[in-house]
């Protein structure tokens, strides 16, 4: 996240600092300072064009103000063989590579944790969890999550495997925020777990703690959208609060 200087008056543009990983066409855009903010498009093009709503919507969820002109610059591409079309990701930023300081990890943890809290807020907001306006379709992690529970599931169930990459035996146990704050809990009680560096995990991935704390925001994110986006479709405008600003 910016300091507050860094966004100052309204009059003023923001350069948007963007990662952009990409299979052929596909794309996905983040936002390197804004962790966890993102927009995908079938290009580069379609996805840059969408990065000033979705820092705006970012904004407002952590209680800042935008200014009114956006910016976006890539400094960093990835091409990839993953199915980014599906939000299959694979980079590292280059910024992921350095050591966290303490304020930082504490600043970024809490921002996870606000993640988690605010998706189990929405995921019980919904009146009907089972049910769905989805059509079936198979990716590359199996069949897409189709009802609110299903997609809860989901999410929450990352959180062995995130943990796990870096080296910390988390597990899915309780509700999506008791079991991140667990996995929490168990990477601080490692000896200088803010130096513990990039780590080669599963598939010859590369990893750090900096990359699993985006990486945790970035999927909550992802699923906050289709389930907030189903829910208004199946009960209405209104009847879910948007807890997450996405003004769909």
């Amino acid at each position: 996240m910016p300091n507050n200087d860094v966004i100052k008056e309204r009059s003023e543009i923001m350069k948007i600092l963007c990662i952009w990983e990409h299979n052929g066409g596909d794309s996905i855009i983040y936002a390197r300072d804004f962790i966890g903010a993102y927009a995908r498009g079938a290009s580069k093009e379609e996805a840059l064009m969408k990065i000033p709503a979705e820092i705006r919507s970012y904004l407002s969820w952590v209680g800042k103000t935008a200014p009114d002109c956006l910016e976006a610059e890539i400094v960093q591409e990835k091409l990839s063989e993953l199915t980014v079309n599906d939000a299959d990701s694979d980079v590292i930023f280059d910024s992921e590579r350095q050591p966290l300081n303490a304020a930082e990890y504490a600043e970024l943890k809490a921002l996870a944790m606000k993640s988690a809290r605010d998706f189990l807020k929405l995921y019980n907001a919904i009146p009907d969890k089972n049910k769905s306006v989805l059509s079936a379709r198979k990716t590359f992690y199996g069949e897409i999550p189709r009802t609110a529970f299903e997609m809860y599931e989901h999410t929450k169930n990352v959180n062995d495997y995130y943990f796990g990459e870096i080296g910390v035996p988390a597990d899915n146990e309780g509700d999506i925020v008791q079991c991140r704050q667990k996995g929490f809990e168990l990477l601080e009680s490692q000896p200088d777990f803010l130096n513990s560096g990039v780590i080669v995990g599963s598939y010859d991935e590369e990893w750090s703690l900096r990359k699993v704390l985006r990486r945790f925001i970035w999927h909550d994110r992802i699923h906050a959208k289709a389930m907030y986006r189903m829910a208004i479709k199946i009960f209405g405008s209104g009847s879910v609060p948007d807890i997450f600003r996405l003004g769909l």
